[in-house]
């Protein structure tokens, strides 16, 4: 926050448990005080932990749920109607190529972000009308505390380095590199911009080839 202050920018940083409808409750009021409408929407909640079947409860799925799908579902529902109002909006979803391709140990996230990717096709339709514009975003291999945490997992459980775990996720992307937060957020920046008006009820990926999906 202070380093975007420091650029000029007008910033309101705000902590809050994602998975708790009133502090969801507080942000979206704080931000339409603030701001009066919000125009762009990025709903990224970070992602449940990683896991197989065996090793998840019935609480994890549950707070998986609440975290991944429902915090983007009612903060969608507080601010949409400001976008609607005004006819011009955009909600980007961050999601995961897990959508398109699902990832080894990360159950949870392969299956609660299909849900999120099926919500926002459908809301895409009935939000069109109203020039509000929804996309999802699919970052693969990108070089986050998440990505890490990850990778820790795995060497653990493979008795190897997280080094060469990294080295191994490398070797599947084709251009065999992981990707950089900026590079993913760049893809971001234009489906918020005017240049992306007719980009709509669509999912991109930003995996370097990866995804063996033709869709």
């Amino acid at each position: 926050v202070a380093t975007l202050q420091k650029q000029g920018g007008e910033v309101l940083g705000i902590q809050t448990d994602l998975t708790k409808t009133g502090q969801i409750d507080a942000l979206a009021s704080r931000a339409l005080e603030r701001f009066g409408v919000v125009d762009i929407l990025v709903n990224n909640a970070g992602g449940p932990p990683p896991g197989t079947f065996d090793d998840l409860s019935e609480m994890d799925w549950r707070d998986a749920v609440d975290l991944t799908l429902m915090s983007a579902v009612e903060l969608t529902r507080r601010i949409l109607p400001g976008m609607r109002a005004q006819e011009w909006g955009r909600i980007i979803n961050i999601t995961s190529t897990s959508v398109k391709q699902p990832v080894d140990g990360l159950i949870l996230s392969n299956s609660i972000r299909m849900a999120v990717v099926a919500w926002a096709k459908t809301l895409a339709n009935e939000v069109g009308p109203d020039q509000v514009v929804i996309n999802n975003v699919c970052p693969g291999y990108t070089t986050t505390d998440r990505l890490g945490q990850l990778a820790a997992n795995i060497a653990a459980r493979d008795n190897i380095e997280e080094s060469q775990v990294f080295e191994n996720w490398a070797g599947l992307v084709p251009l065999r590199r992981l990707a950089s937060p900026e590079e993913f957020a760049n893809v971001v920046v234009f489906l918020a911009s005017e240049q992306a008006a007719y980009v709509h009820g669509t999912t991109i990926a930003v995996d370097g080839g990866r995804s063996q999906s033709v869709t």
